[in-house]
């Protein structure tokens, strides 16, 4: 089992979200998971163009690492997305990956898998970040499982709190069990039925320029 870790953070390694992220990736490794982290910045991945190139060949035309990126979700099982909280939203950084991952939403391009959420702020108001995330990740065609946050006006230098520490562990581990046995809840189920139904009439619209993604989806009936 693979899981790949995009860490937005401009801090990269060395940030309290690498810290958190590091926790519960030591518990998937413990359930049996191979992992990596993948620092996200505007060398590797830079912000959409809104060229549409995407929809029409299936590839973004800029040359960067996102593809590459894109090709490392593909071949995992699992992908687990990290930030701290930016004026209430995630990253630049980590937010220039999802804005490039246009063509994707359009077509459940990550489905099958699974995903979660960790999030880092000096001062609160982590809840609606990972809200958001866990909301992308279902765009992508991923099943999230969980998320887990600190505040570290609350935690500073020293270790996490128990409570968080538990929390990412078991975020982890869930991860792991959510892949080994294929788990579905009715709310991320219906979530994803929605916004499939949206994405199907969407291309169909869009059809006579979008071909990629038109192709995509008569694949899939």
């Amino acid at each position: 089992m693979k899981i790949v870790a995009l860490l937005g953070s401009p801090l990269g390694l060395k940030g309290n979200t690498a810290r958190l992220l590091k926790i519960v990736l030591e518990a998937a490794k413990e359930e049996g998971a191979r992992t990596e982290t993948i620092v996200v910045n505007w060398k590797k991945v830079a912000p959409c163009l809104a060229c549409d190139v995407c929809h029409i060949k299936g590839r973004c035309r800029q040359k960067d690492d996102f593809e590459a990126i894109k090709g490392k979700i593909m071949a995992a099982d699992a992908l687990i997305m990290a930030t701290p909280n930016y004026i209430d939203h995630v990253s630049a950084q980590l937010k220039a990956f999802m804005d490039r991952c246009c063509g994707v939403v359009h077509c459940l391009g990550f489905e099958g898998r699974y995903g979660a959420a960790v999030v880092t702020s000096g001062g609160g108001n982590e809840k609606p970040i990972a809200e958001a995330m866990n909301y992308f990740l279902i765009e992508t065609g991923i099943r999230p499982v969980g998320e887990v946050w600190a505040t570290m006006m609350n935690v500073g230098e020293q270790d996490f709190p128990e409570d968080i520490t538990n929390q990412a562990l078991t975020l982890g581990k869930n991860i792991v069990a959510a892949v080994k046995n294929k788990i579905k809840t009715k709310k991320v189920e219906k979530q994803m039925q929605a916004f499939r139904k949206r994405m199907q009439s969407l291309v169909l619209y869009r059809k006579d320029e979008w071909h990629y993604e038109y192709k995509c989806w008569q694949e899939k009936k």
